[in-house]
């Protein structure tokens, strides 16, 4: 029974043991030593967990079961190479979790999430390991004195390559099995740490189970085969690196890490990809645009050609341009607009581009992956409003416990997802937890939690789920209620602006636009709206940058503009 995520791996490395699973810019893995890499940090780390198990319940470090260390945080200090994901699989094989940990963070959001997160130990997968960007008061190991690191052995670690090598596959493969017997499916396998509205990150905990259902639905959706090679984006520290890692655990393909610097040099990027034989790739939408922006599929050749079978995106609105850029060169691939946020293990909803859409249009988000139930939920126009379970209201018109029938366009709510998708909750957050994950409306609360997303949706007139912006980025402007997702993909319509986001100045109450271009152009900015949004929603600011900043997921950094601009640094 595969109760552990694990359990695909041993399937790959019995099936096929030296196809190569995992790759970076230096050096690959194969299934057999993925398999034996995560079993070695496994026996590395245990007696350490245990001694810090005993350490914190005061008893002596003898008297502590392995098998009773479980469920606990173990901290990976993440760097893009084939060791970072060896360390996970091997702190998951003692049935803990681990949590990816950025060593370029601020120091004082890192100390911040290590108090939070209260890890028994960290694992340093580094390329280069150095000092810690902030003291720890737990054990840190370097996980290349773990396993033969592949491509480097030294004297120091070749007695272990030789008894790596004594031991044969099946051994592995029996202790992998046995390791895996005590977990269940329920148990949680990573946490990443997203951030909170109080100042405060949140650590999003994440089951077996959830991973389970999400490569069943890409699987039954989309059919990854064998020969999927995944040119992985997404840094570890954040979810959609899983849809990478485990949806090739699931198809037994192959994962291409790919070095973070390309994605700001995109021909470099594109040879990449070729020489790299990727055929699949799972963007943030900001990626995916760079190539755009840049144009460099116009120009670029590739010393062997690049074929791409699908190209998913999610993160961000996709502006229509950027797409139909890419059909042009790779016009039979499919193309996919996911949607879905982190507590609800990477995307609940899934939209497949079929026909060419025109630039003022908008991509849908589509439906529901199999056995997850999406629905939008009717806002409380007042506090007077008879409320349901979860304080939402129990019935508004014909609409029963306040849900919106896809019958209905245009009608706005609150994205709400059901299922095994949905995270554990936040850790060591229980406040939090039960403010997002609540009943669903009507029902009890002892039946299946929903996850209140703070995403508004509605249906288009084909009956599918649009999003429409965060619940957080309505604002009132003239007396009237805006949504500013609306006009940024008014002005992502625009063919000279490659992107756009907007927020709003309360003390000046004035709409701001910051546009990326080659040059100024305010006047055709606001010539060009005059057709696509009516007066009171046109921005009554426009300050042009030759290049939006990007965050770490590289997604448009929107609170770092927003302080460019209360700083008086954006003009």
């Amino acid at each position: 029974m595969k109760n552990a995520v694990m359990a695909m791996l041993e399937e790959n490395a019995q099936r096929f043991p030296d196809k190569i699973a995992l790759a970076d810019e230096f050096r690959q893995m194969s299934y057999r030593e993925y398999l034996t890499a995560a079993v070695l940090v496994a026996r590395a780390i245990t007696p350490q967990l245990c001694a810090q198990a005993a350490l914190r319940a005061g008893v002596p470090a003898d008297g502590v079961d392995p098998q009773a260390v479980r469920c606990n945080p173990v901290g990976v200090l993440i760097d893009r190479n084939v060791l970072s994901v060896a360390s996970f699989m091997g702190i998951a094989y003692t049935g803990n979790f681990y949590v990816p940990l950025d060593p370029e963070l601020p120091a004082v959001r890192m100390s911040t999430i290590l108090q939070e997160l209260s890890p028994l130990l960290l694992i340093d997968a580094r390329e280069t390991p150095g000092p810690l960007p902030v003291p720890v008061d737990v054990p840190v190991l370097d996980v290349r004195t773990m396993f033969p690191v592949p491509g480097e052995i030294s004297e120091e670690n070749s007695g272990k390559a030789e008894e790596s090598s004594a031991e044969d596959l099946e051994a592995f493969l029996q202790e992998a099995r046995e390791r895996r017997r005590m977990i269940v499916d329920t148990d949680p396998l990573y946490a990443v740490f997203t951030s909170g509205s109080t100042g405060v990150p949140k650590g999003v905990l994440v089951s077996h189970r959830s991973l389970f259902d999400l490569t069943d639905a890409f699987e039954e959706v989309f059919g990854f085969e064998e020969d999927t090679v995944f040119g992985n984006q997404a840094p570890f520290d954040y979810d959609g690196s899983s849809k990478d890692l485990y949806n090739a655990l699931h198809c037994g393909g192959r994962v291409e890490i790919i070095p973070h610097r390309m994605f700001m040099l995109p021909a470099v990027l594109l040879e990449y990809l070729a020489v790299r034989s990727v055929n699949t790739i799972i963007w943030a939408v900001s990626a995916v645009r760079i190539v755009a922006d840049f144009r460099a599929l116009d120009a670029v050749k590739t010393s062997v050609p690049l074929c791409l079978r699908k190209v998913m995106f999610s993160g961000e609105v996709m502006p229509v341009k950027t797409i139909n850029y890419w059909m042009q060169f790779f016009p039979d691939a499919l193309y996919v607009n996911l949607y879905g946020p982190t507590e609800i293990t990477c995307n609940c909803t899934y939209y497949t581009i079929t026909r060419r859409f025109e630039p003022d249009e908008k991509f849908p988000i589509g439906r529901a992956f199999p056995n997850t139930r999406v629905f939008l939920l009717e806002k409380k126009e007042s506090d007077n409003e008879e409320a349901g379970a979860g304080g939402v209201p129990a019935q508004s018109g014909n609409r029963v416990c306040g849900i919106i029938p896809d019958s209905l366009p245009d009608v706005r709510g609150e994205i709400c997802v059901e299922g095994t998708c949905v995270a554990l909750g936040y850790w060591n957050n229980p406040d939090r937890t039960a403010e997002n994950f609540t009943a669903k409306p009507g029902a009890s609360v002892t039946l299946n939690r929903i996850y209140r997303t703070g995403d508004l949706g509605y249906y288009n007139k084909e009956g599918e789920l649009c999003f429409a912006s965060r619940e957080d980025n309505q604002i009132k402007h003239m007396s009237h209620r805006i949504e500013l997702g609306e006009i940024e993909a008014a002005l992502n319509a625009i063919d000279f602006i490659d992107v756009a986001c907007c927020f709003y100045d309360h003390d000046r109450h004035k709409i701001v636009c910051v546009y990326q271009a080659g040059e100024d152009r305010r006047r055709q900015i606001a010539t060009a709206l005059v057709d696509r949004l009516p007066k009171y929603m046109r921005p009554n600011k426009y300050i042009r940058m030759e290049q939006m900043p990007l965050n770490a997921h590289v997604k448009i950094d929107r609170r770092l503009l927003r302080t460019m601009y209360e700083e008086g640094k954006l003009k």
